[in-house]
């Protein structure tokens, strides 16, 4: 087994594991989060450890890591949460959120609609700023990737949307 899968998982108080079978839910402050485990790992849930471990049947190291990461992920999201912050570089870009969609400006003919999904929230703190939060990391992301993807950065001026913190490896413009 890899590193990863032997690092037991601290459950802090105020959250609990419950383990049905194949199914874990972990339910905490912020939310109720479950998942399904696959057929070559197993969990055990001893006091306040949650440890992985391979099934003896089928031997599968790099998932042991994965499902250990993945339940990390979850104990972590429903005591803390998670966050992604999106900038919108350019003349005109713009966004503004609405309960759960975000109406953004970005150069096109027409305002882009985008409706945020089930556990996924967003916040406008300037025009130029969207912060995306949840519990669910792998949603969190996902939305940041596709608010992204509604116009990315590009590589001559710099503008389009990018996470807080990317860097744009600029072109030089096309010579005479």
């Amino acid at each position: 087994m890899y590193r990863v899968a032997k690092a037991p998982i601290t459950v802090p108080k105020g959250v609990e594991v419950s383990i049905n079978g194949r199914d874990v839910q972990v339910k905490g402050s912020k939310a109720t989060l479950t998942m399904t485990l696959n057929a070559g790992v197993d969990i055990e849930l001893e006091g306040d450890q949650l440890r992985v471990a391979e099934a003896s049947a089928e031997k599968d190291p790099a998932m042991a890591g994965t499902v250990r990461a993945n339940l990390n992920n979850m104990v972590t999201g429903v005591t803390a949460g998670f966050e992604r912050k999106l900038q919108l570089v350019g003349v005109g870009y713009r966004a503004q959120a609405q309960g759960k969609q975000i109406t953004l400006s970005l150069g096109y003919s027409n305002p882009v609609e985008y409706a945020l999904p089930e556990g996924v929230s967003a916040q406008t703190p300037t025009q130029t700023e969207i912060v995306v939060s949840g519990s669910d990391r792998q949603a969190v992301g996902q939305v940041a990737a596709e608010i992204r993807a509604l116009r990315p950065p590009e590589p001559y001026k710099g503008k389009g949307v990018r996470y807080e913190g990317e860097r744009i490896v600029m072109k030089e413009a096309k010579k005479k």
